[in-house]
């Protein structure tokens, strides 16, 4: 990675001074309760290293999707609640507002070592980049660090337009590790080079297939989007969804990609997801008209296994099929394990975020993969060769 971490700020710009941290803490809350503190927890690393050096640490983070005027749902309240647990022996401060005279002088205040502001989000400028709003962010620290992978790939005021007038403006720990993974998969990845992309529609990963297939020795492609490619080669989908407009470019893909892509062989269909204990497997060329792939078949399931078995780095992003429903998990299941298993034996395996590493967490296999992505939609931007504007603002390194 070609931007400053903090690793390589000298003791001087750390010591004593207001770090802005910007960290990705947009988790899931059921009743004012954190239910899920994976993204907390992960920016613990940089928070401890800040604060180890003897920094102050000021936090910005958004959570969920209020418009730009306080929503209480969208407090950050629960999360600071989760956030003292998790750091028991620091004073922190959660300030309710963000932009105001009252969060400056939070953050300025030498008796709490850490303090988390309001969600960005209550902001008006927020999402627009206002500038009168990122420099006035920049007013809150003596220091920009950006540790929120998973908003990289938005130009907010809080992850691009602050880093322009703080400086230095530097990564944290987990946005290094996120680019170095996915960075070192994409650029210098160990062969055979396998990816695997599941989830819906191929329209939403068009672009990732378009710069992966150069890339790749072998490309698997599971999920629905496999219909549009079955529907490709002329195949009966039944009731499976199939992007109609995207089949040409199925065809396509299929035609340039030669023996590099790896398609299911069989399916597991059902006449729909409300009824389970229907689902049976058939080979791809016989889905029944009246019924849809739901998943993967159990043919598939091992011919997958034992690529990402051959392979030395493997992505991952997007289930093969619709996971949060039995029996429709067990193709997702079976990479997630064969993942696992290829991780033991010394491989890189790489999670990109979203439903993915939702699958991975839910399977408990979080910690048997060497690295699960934060960001879902800025992993697939990485992965489709965009520039993440929260990263290009950062400093570069001499």
């Amino acid at each position: 990675m070609n931007k400053k971490t903090i690793n390589d700020l000298t003791d001087a710009e750390v010591r004593g001074k207001r770090a802005l941290v910007r960290v990705d803490f947009n988790v899931p809350l059921d009743h004012e309760r954190v239910t899920d503190d994976t993204r907390i927890r992960a920016a613990l690393p940089t928070i401890h290293a800040l604060l180890d050096r003897g920094a102050r640490v000021v936090l910005l983070s958004h959570l969920g999707r209020p418009k730009g005027k306080p929503e209480p749902k969208y407090s950050l309240e629960p999360v600071a609640r989760r956030l003292k647990e998790l750091l028991p022996n620091e004073s922190i401060c959660f300030v309710e507002s963000t932009d105001t005279d009252e969060a400056i002088k939070s953050a300025c205040d030498p008796s709490s070592r850490v303090v988390l502001l309001e969600n960005t989000r209550f902001l008006g400028g927020e999402e627009t980049n206002d500038e009168r709003l990122a420099r006035g962010l920049a007013m809150l620290g003596e220091l920009y660090v950006n540790d929120a992978f998973g908003s990289a790939h938005r130009a907010h005021a809080s992850t691009e337009g602050v880093a322009h007038f703080l400086k230095p403006a530097v990564a944290g720990l987990l946005m290094q590790k996120e680019l170095d993974y996915l960075g070192s998969a994409l650029e210098n990845p160990k062969r055979p080079f396998v990816a695997i992309l599941g989830g819906a529609k191929i329209s939403g990963k068009i672009d990732v297939i378009q710069h992966l297939l150069p890339k790749v020795d072998t490309l698997i492609i599971g999920g629905a989007m496999a219909c549009t490619f079955f529907k490709a080669m002329g195949l009966e989908t039944g009731k499976s969804l199939v992007e109609a407009d995207r089949v040409d470019m199925a065809r396509e893909l299929l035609g340039r990609a030669g023996n590099k892509l790896l398609l299911p062989v069989d399916a597991l269909v059902s006449t729909g997801l409300d009824a389970p204990q229907r689902a049976h497997a058939v080979a791809r060329d016989a889905i029944p008209p009246g019924e849809a792939m739901l998943d993967i078949g159990p043919k598939s399931a091992q011919e997958f296994a034992a690529a990402i078995a051959g392979a030395r780095t493997i992505l991952w992003n997007g289930p093969m099929g619709v996971f949060e429903t039995k029996p429709f998990d067990a193709g997702t299941r079976a990479v997630a394990e064969a993942m696992a298993t290829a991780t033991k034996a010394g491989a890189t395996t790489v999670v990109g975020g979203g439903d993915s590493a939702a699958a991975v967490a839910e399977l408990g296999l979080e910690d048997a993969m060497s690295h699960v992505s934060t960001g879902g939609g800025a992993s697939l931007e990485f992965l489709e060769g965009k520039t993440l504007p929260g990263v290009a603002a950062l400093d570069d390194k001499a």
